[in-house]
């Protein structure tokens, strides 16, 4: 019997590393988009074993005619597009590159499939800060949206843009409005590994203290791999549809690094408000967590849940990991690796 065969693009990113292991684990023929000039990237595949068996390809998302020769030659049964500039405090400066990549690569992808590979399952990974100014307390499918920053805008467009491919044209795609997800293999950029990353180094004398942003924003996190999961099942379904993929609770910036404190047996003290909040570590009376303005956004989004009904009932997920579990996880990661970097 033909393998599957599923394109994955991103795959050199955390959610696109662990999909390639899902992928490869279920028999499925992998291959990953790789842009030139992010080889370096590929320690994530390293990292899980299967660099080896993944089939990269030269890929840009932004090149249409790329797209659509690469479409039509593959006809790939799954896609699952993970490409973007996915760093939302980035977009502000980044506006043009972070529109082109993740509003109008989407439409490449898109129309390619429309016209020559109309029998793909696609996957289009939209984001919890289309919400952005929330008009409800829980986000589930049916709230609309209000984004607050460029990555949010672009990302609504692709989101609409894939509904709209598949209410037209009859083409064979969802969407995953997946809230924070985090893992060991995320990049160090974003807040809760550059908590787990620099918490070690101060642990370890290599960093005096962390600066951070808003610590009173709250996030719905959960474990990435437990995500990946979640995209899968959406191409396995006869009825192709949108889906929210969340814990349905919230923790705070400041809980997090709470909780990444207690696997380093770490308690820590916090004084202050706002902007001049400080977090001491109790027993040395060590500053080690101080809020820095530079990492405030122009347009904050103060708190994100989500409703996973949806996804529990008509794909049977469902989170298993919780945050503390996940901050403890990355911080051991990054603990041992600075311990074998010495």
């Amino acid at each position: 019997m033909k393998k599957r065969s599923a394109f994955i693009t991103g795959v050199s990113g955390q959610d696109g590393a662990y999909l390639a292991q899902l992928l490869v684990s279920k028999g499925y023929e992998v291959y990953g988009g790789l842009r030139r000039n992010s080889h370096d990237e590929l320690y994530r595949l390293r990292l899980l074993g299967v660099q080896d068996k993944v089939k990269l390809l030269n890929f840009e998302i932004t090149d249409q005619f790329g797209v659509t020769e690469l479409i039509s030659k593959y006809r790939f049964d799954e896609v699952y597009n993970l490409a973007a500039q996915s760093f939302v405090g980035a977009s502000w400066d980044l506006s043009v590159p972070t529109t082109n990549i993740n509003s109008m690569g989407v439409l490449y992808l898109l129309e390619a499939i429309k016209r020559f590979s109309p029998e793909t399952r696609f996957y289009q990974a939209s984001t919890s800060e289309m919400f952005g100014k929330i008009v409800a307390p829980i986000q589930s499918e049916t709230t609309p949206f209000y984004p607050r920053s460029p990555y949010g805008v672009a990302k609504l467009y692709s989101h609409w843009l894939t509904v709209n491919y598949r209410e037209s044209h009859g083409l064979r795609l969802s969407s995953g409005i997946l809230f924070n997800h985090e893992a060991p293999l995320r990049g160090v950029e974003f807040v809760t590994r550059k908590i787990s990353r620099q918490l070690c180094e101060v642990m370890n004398g290599t960093r005096d203290r962390i600066g951070l942003g808003n610590l009173d924003a709250k996030r719905d996190w959960g474990y990435a791999k437990e995500y990946v999961e979640a995209m899968w099942l959406m191409l396995q379904q006869d009825e192709f549809d949108d889906f929210v993929v969340a814990t349905g609770k919230t923790t705070t910036v400041r809980d997090f690094v709470e909780y990444a404190c207690e696997p380093l047996d770490v308690e820590i003290v916090w004084e202050g408000e706002g902007e001049n909040e400080k977090g001491y570590n109790r027993k040395t009376n060590k500053l080690i967590v101080e809020v820095n303005p530079e990492f405030f956004r122009p347009a904050e989004v103060d708190v994100l849940i989500g409703n996973n009904e949806k996804a529990r009932t008509k794909l049977g997920w469902q989170p298993k990991t919780e945050v503390k579990e996940l901050a403890r996880m990355m911080v051991e990661f990054d603990w041992a690796a600075i311990q074998k970097a010495g």
